[in-house]
């Protein structure tokens, strides 16, 4: 677990490539991966394993009373941030990691 990435994902440096106006900043509410603060928006970008995407997720194998808890627990978090921030006025976008590839 101490090997995986928070930050500076592989994803991550593909977005920033492509889009400019954007800064990285995972300090914000919700730990957003940037922000155009002028446009009021922030996105996310997901893991296909960490955020169960409906394409890649695949359940895992072992220790599943850790993993799966786990991952439910993620998915929800992820619905209330994304609530809070349009509650707030800001537009969310998520962004799925394979869409980056």
């Amino acid at each position: 677990m101490a090997q995986i990435k928070r930050s500076h994902t592989k994803p991550e440096l593909k977005f920033r490539q492509k889009f400019k106006g954007f800064i990285y900043q995972p300090k914000a509410f919700g730990n957003p991966d940037f922000i155009n603060y002028g446009k009021k928006e922030v996105i996310f970008i997901d893991g296909c394993f960490w955020h169960k995407c409906p394409i890649h997720y695949k359940q895992p194998k072992s220790n599943k009373k850790y993993w799966l808890p786990k991952l439910a627990k993620n998915a929800i978090r992820d619905k209330e941030i994304t609530m809070d921030y349009n509650n707030a006025g800001w537009k969310v976008l998520r962004i799925w990691e394979h869409d980056l590839r």
